[in-house]
């Protein structure tokens, strides 16, 4: 009787629907993946041998698989939003560190501990900053509430051209009077403790050929007390390097309990033309104490931590994961899934290494969903209901038939 394979076909055609049905409600879920229901015909046992023509009796749903092809981009305006361009998964732990998940769904933000979560609350894995290279990934946290400490200047590098056609001037040199020295250029440098002063030098020619003398003030008051040049530079005659480039001195105390400390000025480009005076390069190494501004993902996973004195510093890196069957993955809900004996073991590594796709922040990815499709694909369905339906109909007239006779 063909009941059953009327039944069966109900039954499978309304779980094709609700496989649709869920599909369609994602469409607008970021990170989600399109489900296809898959079925497989279903046989009576039957005797080795026993008979040809053997007649189904019906079907049946044999799994509900999902496609992990790659969803279109989005862009937003927060740099925490990472989208994977490629194949992976973002790794996700729980607070408890003991449960793992894996989703494609980057919507990321930074509780009030620092770390990476999404929000469900589950911690974004990587390599954190303070973690030495090559260990294995945990939980990210960004350093949100940590002051940048200072550094203190140790070297200037000074790149400048000295005019060769100057004059030498014939006064006393006084840093006030711009007559009695030929050029100057200003640096500012920090003490230990990010306080920040002024050093100008000065530069005045000799009345020996190709020899200037350097001075320098700090804050305007000259290091050398009484004033005196803190070296001479020397210049071949092509005008080329001088052959006293490296100047080391003293810088006087800026900050309360701190102390004069040596800063090398390097001037080994400095040269001598019969051109204008100019600073191509002034360059030093200090910088004072800086507070978190912004924090950028790079393609490679590598998070950048820019602060308010200029410096940019690394605050971790993204690990993704793989495996060799994501269709065996197991969905969990809130846009995650599980490892199963199925999916295989998970593969870690950096965006970008090997088949890993690359990250792109400040976007999403959308859901792979196509919404025509899967409007065809109900329609489809549908009809497949009425039509299992109506052999269930048909069979029952049959049978109605047979018991009217007489």
């Amino acid at each position: 009787m063909s009941f059953q394979q009327g039944i069966s076909g109900l039954n499978s055609t309304s779980k094709s629907l609700d496989v649709i049905g869920n599909n369609i409600a994602n469409a607008n879920t970021y990170g989600a993946k399109v489900a296809r229901a898959e079925f497989s015909d279903v046989y009576a046992a039957q005797l080795a041998g026993a008979g040809e023509n053997v007649i189904g009796i019906g079907t049946k749903l044999a799994a509900v698989s999902q496609q992990f092809s790659q969803g279109g981009i989005t862009a937003t305006s927060n740099p925490m939003d990472l989208a994977i361009q490629g194949p992976g998964f973002f790794q996700l732990i729980d607070a408890a560190g003991v449960s793992r998940s894996y989703s494609r769904n980057g919507q990321f933000k930074v509780d009030v501990d620092g770390y990476v979560v999404n929000n469900g609350g589950l911690r974004l894995m990587g390599i954190p900053y303070d973690t030495a290279a090559g260990a294995e990934p945990a939980a990210l946290t960004l350093p949100t509430g940590r002051l940048l400490a200072p550094q203190a200047t140790t070297l200037v590098n000074v790149e400048f051209n000295l005019d060769s056609r100057n004059v030498a001037p014939t006064q006393p040199i006084n840093f006030t009077d711009a007559s009695t020295y030929n050029s100057a250029t200003s640096v500012t440098v920090y003490d230990p403790q990010g306080v920040d002063s002024a050093i100008t030098l000065y530069f005045r020619k000799t009345a020996t050929p190709n020899t200037w003398e350097v001075y320098a003030t700090q804050n305007g008051r000259s290091v050398n007390d009484p004033a005196a040049p803190l070296t001479r530079l020397v210049f071949a005659n092509d005008g080329s390097a001088p052959t006293a480039p490296l100047l080391p001195f003293d810088v006087p105390v800026t900050s309360a309990g701190g102390l004069a400390r040596n800063i090398q000025m390097d001037m080994t480009k400095a040269t001598q033309y019969g051109a204008g005076y100019s600073t191509s390069q002034l360059r030093q190494d200090g910088y004072a104490a800086g507070q978190l501004t912004a924090v950028a993902v790079e393609k490679n996973g590598e998070i950048t931590a820019r602060y308010s004195n200029g410096e940019m510093r690394a605050a971790g890196i993204v690990m993704l994961a793989n495996f060799r069957n994501p269709q065996g993955l197991s969905p969990m809900g809130e846009n995650g899934w599980r490892q199963t004996p199925q999916s295989g073991d998970v593969l870690p590594g950096q965006p970008g290494d090997g088949i890993l796709g690359a990250i792109q922040s400040s976007a999403l990815e959308e859901s792979n969903v196509d919404l025509t499709a899967e409007l065809v694909n109900m329609i489809t369905t549908q009809r497949m209901y009425q039509a299992n339906a109506q052999t269930v109909k048909t069979q029952d007239q049959i049978l109605q038939t047979l018991v009217n006779l007489r």
